[in-house]
């Protein structure tokens, strides 16, 4: 526990750190790859190169110094990192590591101002934060090994199936080298890849959704080629240009607090932007096996008609599912998703899942915000790390 003294110490740096926490996350990172290069293994360059990881985490650190005296406000971002941590493969020895080099980029940015009195309370608060996210991450570890067909940290897979299914996305059906049955996942969960491309210092880690409902059989991640230019593209463009058919790669178990509530009977709006159709495609497809009777309804959003996807099996899960229905929005044509055209084709009773760029889900939630949705009903995913949405909740 932590005493009065050092949670009024950590709380009153709150405002500090809404001023400078990128700058310590920023100068973090860069001194703790310079003396342990080999985490470079682990963390995504790319989220890294457009400045995400470190926004991310000084959202989290800040968050953390504001509700000090009752960490479980901020259990739902503990639970959602955990999960991202999981997949990636970290340790326990890797969160003193993170603690000497966030305290000692806290001490760097604010120098004189940073007093021995709020680097100690500061130690002290990590220390229990850091306990929860092992604790939290070990019992995620726990479940995903003792699964059917469960491992833990990273197990061979090979690409058994590459489908093109238009000019930006490619479908990859990856299947265990060892032969065992894979474990369930949920709809709406992702795996990380691990790949060693020809030339690169550090294996690259990226973080796929899973796009159609479980398999024992193979997983299959759906993805969209980057520009070979953007910082995002490596790992996308040898997959779509070099990988071949029997490639091996390292694959994480699922994971991924961004699920369908299947136990809800609740209507469902699906709303994806582009490559966002991922996840929702996998909660589609799981209703129209579990639950084909279920109100649902699936909205993509794409630039062209050639960029939508997974039309065939659409329609294939319409035949089984008599309450379904399916809208493919071309944005070139139409323009993007209105206030109004949610408020004619999305009732205020249903459950709604969003995903898609940040600045798509933005006008989505704040669209559905102003037209009398509840916060309990909206539930979104970002791909990479979670981002601030300015969102309007009141409105």
């Amino acid at each position: 526990m932590l005493s009065q003294q050092t949670m009024d110490i950590v709380k009153s740096t709150a405002p500090v750190l809404e001023v400078h926490g990128t700058a310590i996350t920023k100068t973090f990172y860069k001194n703790m790859f310079a003396a342990h290069p080999e985490l470079l293994n682990i963390f995504n360059h790319a989220n890294q190169a457009k400045g995400r990881q470190q926004t991310a985490l000084a959202n989290t650190v800040y968050a953390a110094a504001l509700h000090i005296e009752n960490l479980g406000a901020i259990m739902p971002v503990v639970q959602q990192i955990a999960q991202k941590h999981r997949s990636l493969g970290i340790k326990p020895e890797h969160y003193p590591i993170v603690g000497e080099f966030l305290l000692g980029a806290i001490k760097e940015v604010l120098g004189d101002a940073a007093t021995d009195e709020i680097i100690n309370a500061w130690a002290d608060a990590y220390g229990v934060i850091a306990d929860a996210f092992i604790s939290t991450e070990e019992a995620m570890y726990q479940e995903a090994e003792k699964q059917e067909g469960g491992w833990r940290f990273f197990k061979e897979f090979e690409i058994a199936n590459k489908v093109v299914e238009n000019e930006e996305i490619t479908s990859f059906y990856l299947k265990p080298v060892d032969g065992q049955v894979l474990p369930e996942y949920k709809p709406g969960q992702y795996i990380t890849v691990q790949i060693q491309i020809p030339g690169e210092e550090f294996t690259l880690n990226r973080q796929y959704s899973l796009s159609r409902a479980a398999s024992k059989e193979a997983f299959r991640i759906s993805v969209k080629r980057e520009d070979l230019n953007d910082p995002q593209g490596k790992v996308s463009v040898y997959l779509h240009n070099q990988s071949k058919v029997g490639d091996r790669i390292q694959v994480s178990a699922p994971a991924g607090d961004f699920q369908l509530d299947l136990a809800s009977k609740a209507p469902v709006t699906f709303i994806a932007g582009g490559v966002g159709i991922t996840p929702l495609m996998s909660m589609f497809d799981t209703l129209a096996a579990l639950d084909a009777n279920r109100s649902a309804t699936l909205i993509h959003s794409a630039r062209t008609a050639k960029l939508h996807v997974f039309d065939s099996e659409i329609s294939a899960n319409l035949e089984k599912m008599p309450n379904a229905s399916y809208i493919a929005l071309n944005t070139d044509e139409v323009g993007y998703i209105t206030k109004e055209f949610l408020e004619e084709n999305v009732s205020v009773e249903n459950d709604v899942y969003v995903c898609g760029p940040s600045v798509f889900m933005e006008a989505i939630i704040n669209h559905l915000y102003a037209i009398g949705f509840k916060e309990s009903q909206i539930h979104f995913e970002f791909f990479g790390p979670a981002m601030q949405l300015k969102v309007n909740v009141n409105a």
